[in-house]
């Protein structure tokens, strides 16, 4: 599927372009499609290798778990708090009690 672009209208009239790419995943059984921007999809590959996971399985414990209605932002939420949680992980990180992650997304130490 070609990429969508969303053009998005910021405070004072600058309009933005975001390129979402949407993608199906077979999710328990049946097909959805997601669209989140290129680094997203990226980013959840990368989860998922290093969880040596499917891409399907992860985005299906993200689904079965979320908060929130719309899958697409549950995805950009999961992997926030992911690299949240890597960079809190950190030795001396500033990143300490600074809002709510993901528990799911631990970090991943390389």
């Amino acid at each position: 599927m070609p990429p969508t672009v969303v053009c998005l209208q910021m405070p004072g009239g600058i309009a933005m372009k975001s390129l979402i790419i949407k993608r199906s995943l077979k999710l328990s059984g049946r097909t959805t499609s997601i669209g989140v921007e290129d680094d997203f999809w990226s980013s959840l590959r990368e989860i998922a290798k290093a969880r040596q996971q499917t891409l399907s399985h992860l985005v299906s414990s993200i689904d079965a778990e979320r908060k929130h209605a719309n899958l697409s932002s549950a995805v950009r939420l999961f992997v926030l708090g992911f690299y949240r949680n890597q960079l809190a992980a950190q030795p001396n990180s500033s990143i300490r009690d600074g809002g709510s992650c993901d528990p799911r997304a631990e970090a991943l130490v390389v």
